[in-house]
C-alpha cells in the first residue's frame, strides 16, 4: 500500500474474481458464465456503422433498453435502472440505502455484501445459515436492519420461493429489502411482480448469467419509483455515462432472443440434473441447486485438495478457505461434454 491511501482502507480486503490463468488451455467451471455464446442477432448487432459511433456518448439514461425491460416485466419505465453489470447497482444500493440503519445477510452468500458494507462503512450482521446450508426466513423478521439476500443463494445454488420473499417484504415493512436475483433463469420464479405490492422491495437483475453477456457488463435492478430514483441520484453522482453505447444495444437485441435464452436455460439444467446424478454416483454430496452450479463435497477429499487436483488436470472450479465450506467445491455447468469431461477426471485422479 501507497502511503496516501486513506487509513480506513487499510483493512479493506478486495473481491476475489474467479481466476483465469492463461498457461494453459481449461476447462473453466469456476466463475458461472453460460458455456453458450450469445445469440446470433446479439451479435450481429455490433456493425461497423455502430462501432463508428464510439465517438459519442451513450445515452446516459439507457432509454430504449430501460423500455424494453419494462414491456418485458409490464412495469413503468420509471421502475427500472441499468448499470454496469449487478455489482455496480449492489454498490449503489449499499451506498444508498445501507448506511442508513445497517444491513443483514447471510454468513455464507455472495462474497461482495461484507467488502461493499466495510467499503462504505456500514454495520452489518451476518446470519449463519442452517445446518443444511438452507436461509431461514424467521431470522430476518423485525431485526430493525435492511435485507440482502441472493436468490438462488450463492455458492450454495439454494432457493427461497416466492412466498418466503413474500413474508420477508411483508415483516419488514420500514426495511429494505434487496433480493438478488443473479441465478434465477435455472429453476426460480422471479420477485419482480411483487414490487407493485411492496414499496420496500428492490430487485436485481444480470445479464451476465442467463443472457451470456458477462463480458458486455450490463444489468438492471427494478422497484417503486422513489427507489430507482434514489439509485439514479447515486449513478448520476457516480458515472452518468455507465453503460457503453454497444452493450446498451446489445442488451436491447437481447431481449428478442427469449426463445434462444429459454432453450439454453434449460439445457443448463438439464446437464446440472445429469452432472447432480453422476457426482452422487462417486460419492459426493450436493446442495439441491437451482441454479447454474452445483455446490458439492465429498467424504474422502478435502476441497481444497480436489480444487488442485482438477486444475492439475486442466478443469477450474472454485474452492473457499471459509470454514463452514472449504470442504466444498463449486462447479460452473458447462456443456455436457465438459461435465462429462469433469466427471471422467475425477473418477481418474488417485
Amino acid at each position: 500500500m501507497s502511503k496516501f491511501l486513506a487509513d480506513r482502507f487499510n483493512t479493506l480486503d478486495p473481491y476475489i474474481p474467479g481466476e483465469q490463468p492463461l498457461d494453459m488451455e481449461y476447462i473453466k467451471l469456476n466463475t458461472n458464465e453460460s458455456p453458450y455464446p450469445p445469440p446470433k442477432a446479439v451479435i450481429e448487432a455490433i456493425t461497423e456503422k455502430e462501432l463508428e459511433k464510439l465517438n459519442l456518448y451513450p445515452d446516459p439514461e439507457g432509454f430504449r433498453l430501460i423500455n424494453k425491460i419494462a414491456e418485458k416485466y409490464n412495469v413503468k419505465s420509471g421502475n427500472v435502472i441499468i448499470g454496469n453489470g449487478s455489482d455496480e447497482l449492489l454498490a449503489f444500493t449499499f451506498l444508498a440505502f445501507f448506511t442508513r440503519k445497517g444491513v443483514i445477510f447471510p454468513d455464507i452468500t455472495y462474497g461482495f455484501y461484507p467488502i461493499y458494507a466495510n467499503l462504505y462503512d456500514v454495520k452489518y450482521k451476518q446470519i449463519a445459515l442452517d445446518d443444511d446450508l438452507n436461509i431461514n426466513i424467521n431470522d430476518y423478521i423485525n431485526t430493525g436492519k435492511d435485507i440482502i439476500i441472493a436468490n438462488p443463494n450463492a455458492p450454495t445454488g439454494i432457493y427461497l420461493d416466492l412466498t418466503q420473499v413474500e413474508k420477508l417484504c411483508s415483516n419488514n415493512p420500514e426495511n429494505l429489502i434487496v433480493i438478488d436475483e443473479a441465478y434465477i433463469d435455472y429453476g426460480g420464479e422471479t420477485a419482480i411482480p411483487l414490487i407493485e405490492k411492496y414499496d420496500n422491495l428492490l430487485v436485481i437483475h444480470t445479464y451476465s448469467k442467463g443472457r451470456s453477456m458477462a463480458g458486455a457488463r450490463l444489468a438492471y435492478a427494478i422497484a417503486q419509483e422513489p427507489i430507482i430514483n434514489d439509485l439514479k441520484i447515486m449513478k448520476n453522482s457516480f458515472n452518468p455515462y455507465n453503460v457503453n453505447r454497444l452493450t446498451l444495444l446489445m442488451g436491447e437485441i437481447a431481449l428478442n432472443e427469449e426463445k434462444y435464452y429459454k432453450e439454453k436455460h434449460q439445457e443448463i439444467i438439464e446437464t446440472r440434473e445429469y452432472a447432480t446424478k453422476r457426482l452422487k454416483e462417486i460419492g459426493f454430496e450436493l446442495t439441491d441447486s437451482k441454479a447454474n452450479f452445483v455446490f458439492a463435497k465429498h467424504p474422502k477429499i478435502k476441497g481444497y485438495e480436489l480444487y488442485l487436483a482438477l486444475k492439475e488436470k486442466g478443469v477450474l472450479v472454485r474452492n473457499w478457505s471459509t470454514p463452514r465450506i472449504s470442504d466444498y467445491i463449486r462447479i460452473s455447468i458447462g456443456t455436457k461434454p465438459q461435465m462429462e469431461k469433469l466427471i471422467d477426471v475425477i473418477r481418474n485422479l488417485k
